[in-house]
């Protein structure tokens, strides 16, 4: 399980400083996120920081790869909702851990690998519907509540708001150009946190949102009625909330492959997270998962080891103990400069380059699955749809490539050279292969370049030697693979066919007598 890798590579060498101020950079983000869809979701304010902890914390330290950030995370606590309002707060803390227990369960069965059957287009798709998510999330911070009513901000606080955000998006693109010494998000919030508290300027700050001040997350065992009715209840939105977050969390995974140029560990990311929500299922967490836009904040300040996210976590509840004042006067300009950066950055801007070069499928796959990500904000449906469609995309294209060369031998035996995948997609086209009623009495099957893959081609080899049994001739089958003999053989309760059995051949050495 967690032990069968080390937790922390010793011959990777750590820059401290990097590490360090990329995790202080990471908690400035995730604060006004998780505080933000923790009232959206109706929990305790202190919820969403004690999920950005605990969920920092354990992945952190067990989770699948370094440089990943896992906390409060919208995409799961969205599906919390409907539960939260039809059964209130304790059946949710109950759903999570459930969440937890089911995640764990994909990593003991290794099932984290089958990630890798999602598509690329579908990945693009992803990707660039998450970067529209979140900088349609920031625009969220240019409103503000007047009277009830939710309105824009307009006149001196509009700019005011503009301008800090124009700011820090400039000291975020520009000053790498000078020193790469600090990570740039960072010092971005540290400039307009100081320029508003030296000039006095007015402006929304996370105090605002809510407060962030607390002690340790508490232990607390869900006051629910522990019962198979319960559970009927909480498990609907225990799968849910576990595939999203597997689903979200295996693709980030999969991302910082990319970007660094090394493989994570599918299974051990699924039971680091399982463990994660588990506890924010005692520990008054709202739960979560890896979280794409603050990796993309790690890895842009140039962490690569665990350290930055022990660090990001371990500042989140110091400030929930200590440092409550001090952050609450932080601008949201400063977080939503960099949020907008983040969403810039997820974008994958080369998916525009290769649009032309792309097949007109993929092309279709990647823009329906961003689509889905943006309007419905749910990534394991948008995802499992694009791979859905992508796999019949590949079913057509494949059933399409069976042929068959056909030709008559000196003793009046009729030879069927068979080419490409037989499966459930291209057994139509193979009967049409087959003349049973003009082909001689003796007809060979050759499948020395074709595969029989499942039960609907076994069925359709059954069917054809049905076809020229009642036409009373024989149907012979050859160069069959090994594998596709083992299916025939415990399919034969089920269908009778005549294989020919291929001589074999032993290849004479030098010691031979």
């Amino acid at each position: 399980m967690f032990l069968s890798k080390p937790f922390f590579d010793f011959s990777q060498k750590i820059n401290y400083k990097t590490e360090i101020l990329a995790g202080l950079t990471v908690a400035m983000t995730m604060m006004p996120e998780s505080l933000s869809f923790a009232i959206l979701a109706g929990f305790p304010p202190l919820a969403g920081l004690y999920a950005a902890f605990i969920m920092g914390l354990v992945t952190a330290i067990f989770g699948g790869r370094p440089g990943l950030i896992s906390g409060g995370a919208g995409a799961t606590v969205i599906v919390l909702i409907a539960l939260m309002n039809s059964h209130g707060i304790e059946y949710v803390f109950a759903a999570i851990a459930l969440a937890g227990v089911l995640q764990i369960s994909v990593g003991l069965f290794k099932l984290g690998k089958f990630i890798r059957l999602v598509p690329q287009p579908v990945m693009y798709g992803f990707v660039n519907g998450l970067a529209v998510i979140i900088f349609v999330a920031q625009l969220e911070q240019f409103k503000t509540v007047v009277n009830g009513q939710t309105t824009w901000l307009a006149g001196e606080t509009l700019y005011i708001m503009a301008g800090l955000v124009a700011l820090t998006i400039a000291i975020i693109v520009f000053l790498p150009r000078f020193t790469k010494a600090v990570p740039p998000s960072l010092a971005a919030i540290v400039v307009v946190y100081l320029i508003v508290l030296g000039f006095g300027i007015e402006t929304k700050t996370v105090s605002d949102i809510a407060s962030v001040s607390g002690g340790f997350p508490p232990f607390h065992i869900p006051d629910i009625n522990w019962t198979l009715e319960t559970l009927k209840i909480i498990f609907p939105y225990a799968l849910i909330m576990a595939s999203v977050g597997l689903t979200e969390g295996l693709l980030t995974l999969n991302l910082v492959d990319e970007i660094t140029a090394s493989k994570g560990n599918s299974n051990r990311e699924c039971l680091a997270q399982g463990s994660a929500n588990i506890l924010n299922g005692f520990f008054f967490g709202m739960g979560g998962c890896p979280m794409i836009a603050q990796t993309l904040v790690n890895l842009s300040a140039g962490a690569r080891a665990r350290l930055s996210a022990i660090v990001a976590s371990l500042t989140i509840l110091m400030i929930i103990l200590f440092g409550a004042p001090v952050i609450g006067l932080v601008p949201m300009a400063a977080l939503t400069g960099v949020m907008i950066m983040v969403a810039i950055g997820t974008f994958e801007w080369a998916s525009f380059r290769i649009f032309n070069k792309m097949p007109k499928q993929d092309v279709f796959v990647g823009i329906l699955v961003a689509l889905i990500t943006i309007v419905l904000h749910n990534l394991a449906l948008a995802v499992l749809i694009g791979v859905i469609i992508s796999a019949l995309v590949f079913a057509w294209e494949s059933a399409k490539r069976i042929r068959a060369k056909k030709y008559v031998d000196e003793k009046g035996t009729k030879h069927y050279e068979i080419y490409g995948p037989l499966f459930f997609g291209s057994v139509a086209a193979f009967h049409e292969k087959f003349d049973v009623a003009n082909d001689p009495d003796d007809v060979i099957i050759d499948f020395k370049d074709c595969k029989v893959t499942d039960m609907s081609a076994i069925d359709a080899l059954n069917k054809l030697t049905e076809r020229y049994k009642k036409a009373g001739k024989k149907l012979h089958l050859q160069h069959l693979s090994n594998d596709c003999r083992t299916l025939l053989k415990n399919a034969a309760e089920v269908i009778d066919v005549n294989i020919v059995e291929d001589p074999v051949y032993y290849v004479a050495s030098n010691n031979a007598h």
